[in-house]
């Protein structure tokens, strides 16, 4: 047998083994064209001193603690943001059920005092259930853009959108301003901030129930109103979402234990951190630092980079495909109440949120807002849908990081181990507290109180 003829015996020898083993292969095996995906394996818990802290890592943590949290700024859009009249009038309009088709909801049916100004549901239910879970009003005073997708770039703007919804308050505008003509003290507290209340009585021009809603009645009665009856609602009602938020500027978070325990790594003081934290609360704010990468969005003396990001959470299956900040920022350039718009009390110049906002891109699908972190603990269920039912779930959400059902994740396997996830938890609960607001801001006001017993 010459050179030729043994290599081509060995080829077809070869080629016959290659043809042989493929179709050996069993239907689950999996050919080496195909992608292996394997569940992260966990790695080992880091063992290190908890309370030991480079002076690098000691000025980061500086940055998270509440003392760091600078004085609100002005909202130059609301000339009633920081007028404490404002915020009384604005106090008493959050928890007034009038302000509903039914009379049995308002701002505080989704967003209760007691569960730091959250409702305990997955989705918020007004007048009927909305698709979105309600976020916590505490210290969102500080963010440029408000709900899940950012939809709304202040918060009187934001405090306008639910009362009009059909699935929340379910009322409208012209609805709301007769309140305010027909009660007293409401007419005497919104002249003394916004002068002389307009003359409403002309039913034909200002009827009783109008606005640019779902309703059928109330948007034909909305359309047949001149453009000037419309801006003068239009007015009342922009004021009237003016102040809620001089009234929701004023919920703030207070120092909890994790604060404390800065303060005492900034001064040195080992007895006080130990004190403060446990070991294990002390190791899960290790990993939040560093190998959990949490401080990435979750950043500053709130806990949150007030910004949005997808981060592959499994959208409800029951509900219609949510795109996030995608739509949420086309639907707040359109908004007549954005910083930009004739309400507006801000100059050209101070809207610049609103004018440079990024508008495309693929990190705006399925992207949602950062949620503060403070008293995290409280606020379940959690995300933007309420899929996720608790904190040891979203960690193990984290851990894994499946991928973004709609659009690019951001998140990457953490690869934790179950005893880095429990310190990481115990470490979230160390976020929680009371809140610095005083106590009569944090339940009704006793004259709408006493007004809602005379009536039952």
């Amino acid at each position: 047998m010459n050179k030729n003829t043994l290599l081509a015996v060995v080829g077809i020898s070869v080629i016959g083994l290659i043809v042989i083993a493929a179709i050996s292969l069993k239907p689950n095996q999996l050919t080496t064209n195909e992608v292996v995906t394997q569940a992260p394996v966990p790695a080992k818990a880091v063992i290190v001193d908890p309370y030991q802290w480079t002076q690098q890592q000691k000025e980061l943590l500086a940055t998270l603690s509440l003392k760091s949290l600078p004085p609100l700024p002005p909202d130059p859009s609301n000339a009633a943001a920081d007028n404490p009249a404002a915020a009384q009038f604005g106090h008493k309009l959050f928890f007034d059920k009038r302000f509903s088709s039914n009379g049995e909801v308002s701002c505080s049916t989704c967003h209760k005092p007691e569960l730091i100004f959250t409702d305990g549901l997955a989705r918020a239910k007004g007048v009927g259930v909305t698709p979105r879970k309600a976020m916590t009003l505490v210290g969102v005073a500080y963010s440029k853009w408000f709900f899940w997708d950012g939809r709304k770039d202040s918060m009187w703007s934001q405090a306008l959108g639910p009362t009009e919804s059909a699935v929340e308050h379910g009322g409208n505008r012209t609805q709301y301003a007769h309140i305010i003509d027909n009660d007293a003290d409401y007419h005497a507290a919104y002249e003394t901030l916004f002068g002389k209340f307009p003359d409403l009585s002309d039913a034909k021009r200002f009827p009783a129930s109008a606005g640019p809603v779902s309703d059928p009645a109330a948007s034909a009665g909305w359309k047949a109103m001149s453009e000037e009856d419309q801006d003068t609602i239009n007015r009342i009602f922009s004021n009237m979402g003016k102040s809620i938020a001089a009234y929701e500027r004023l919920l703030m978070p207070r120092p909890t234990r994790f604060d404390a325990y800065i303060d005492a790594t900034l001064a040195g003081n080992l007895d006080e951190m130990k004190k403060q934290l446990t070991e294990a609360e002390a190791q899960g704010l290790q990993l939040f630092v560093g190998s959990a990468h949490c401080i990435n969005c979750h950043n500053g003396p709130l806990l949150t980079n007030h910004s949005f990001h997808n981060t592959g959470v499994a959208p409800a299956t029951d509900l219609p495909p949510d795109f996030g900040r995608r739509e949420g920022v086309m639907t707040v350039m359109d908004d007549p109440f954005n910083c930009t718009g004739k309400y507006s009390d801000a100059g050209e110049d101070q809207c610049q949120h609103v004018r440079f906002a990024r508008k495309e891109g693929l990190e705006l699908l399925s992207a949602f807002k950062v949620p503060t972190l403070r008293n995290v603990a409280q606020t379940a269920p959690y995300m933007h849908s309420g899929q996720i039912a608790t904190l040891t779930d979203v960690l193990n959400h984290y851990n894994v990081a499946a991928l973004a059902v709609r659009g690019h994740s951001e998140a990457s396997p953490l690869n934790l181990s179950p005893v880095d996830l429990q310190n990481l938890e115990a470490f979230l609960r160390t976020l929680s507290g009371p809140l610095a607001t005083a106590p009569e801001f944090l339940a009704p006001p006793a004259d709408l109180v006493q007004t809602e017993s005379v009536k039952k």
